[in-house]
C-alpha cells in the first residue's frame, strides 16, 4: 500500500526558496537596466529637444536680423547680431550675441539692448546656457548669405545656411549746399522789404559855373 506526501520537506522547502532569490535578484538586476536606459534614452531627447529648440533660435536670430551681424574669429568665434525681432524675453529689437565659454566649451546666448562683450555688472542682460562640449562653433557672412556650423564632441555636426540676409546700407552723407555768390548791386539801390515803398535815388545834376550861359554852343 502506498503512501501519500503530506508536504515538502524542509530541504525542499529551502532549496525553492534559494531558487527564488536567485529569480528575484536576476529580475531586479533587469529592472534597474531598463529603468537606467529608458532614463538615459529620456535625458538624450530632452537634450537633443533642447539643442533642436536653440538651434531654430540662433536660426530665426539672424533670418529676422538687419543683417549687422559682428563675426569675431579667434580660438572661440564670437557672434553679435547688433539688432534682431527674435526675442525671447519680450524685447521689440534686441542686440543678441553667441558665445563659446571656456568652461566645458558651453555655447550660451546673450541677449539685451545696448551692452558690450564682456559683459558689466550693471548691463542689463538675460543668459541662456545651451550646449556644452561644443569643439566648433563657425559663422560665415558672404553678400545676403549666411553660413553656421557647428559641432559637439562625439556628436555629428550641424550646419545651415540663410539666405536674404543683406547688409545695412549706409546711409548717405548729406550733400553740402553750394554757396552761389551773386554779383554785388550799387549801394544806392536796395531791395526793399515786402510792403514798403521802393526808394530811388536820383542823381543830382551838377550846377553850372557862374557866367556860363545854358544852352548849346553854336
Amino acid at each position: 500500500m502506498q503512501t501519500r506526501r503530506a508536504a515538502f520537506t524542509l530541504i525542499e522547502v529551502l532549496i525553492s526558496i534559494a531558487l527564488l532569490g536567485i529569480v528575484v535578484v536576476a529580475l531586479f538586476s533587469i529592472v534597474k537596466t531598463m529603468r537606467e536606459s529608458n532614463k538615459q534614452i529620456y535625458n538624450y531627447l530632452i537634450e537633443a529637444q533642447k539643442e533642436s529648440r536653440f538651434i531654430r533660435v540662433l536660426y530665426d536670430d539672424i533670418l529676422y536680423s538687419d543683417g549687422n551681424l559682428s563675426i569675431k574669429k579667434g580660438e572661440r568665434t564670437q557672434l553679435c547680431i547688433e539688432s534682431t525681432r527674435n526675442s525671447l524675453y519680450g524685447l521689440s529689437l534686441a542686440k543678441v550675441c553667441w558665445v563659446v565659454l571656456k568652461d566645458h566649451d558651453t555655447l550660451v546666448r546673450v541677449e539685451g539692448n545696448d551692452y558690450h562683450l564682456p559683459t558689466r555688472y550693471e548691463d542689463r542682460v538675460e543668459v541662456d546656457r545651451v550646449m556644452k562640449n561644443v569643439i566648433l562653433f563657425d559663422v560665415v557672412q558672404q553678400a545676403d548669405k549666411v553660413l553656421v556650423v557647428l559641432k559637439r564632441r562625439a556628436k555629428s555636426p550641424v550646419s545651415f545656411l540663410i539666405q536674404g540676409v543683406a547688409k545695412p546700407k549706409p546711409k548717405p552723407k548729406p550733400k553740402k549746399k553750394r554757396v552761389v555768390k551773386r554779383a554785388g548791386r550799387p549801394s544806392s539801390t536796395t531791395k526793399p522789404a515786402r510792403g514798403q515803398p521802393t526808394k530811388h535815388t536820383i542823381p543830382q545834376t551838377p550846377k553850372a559855373p557862374k557866367g556860363a550861359s545854358h544852352g548849346s554852343s553854336l
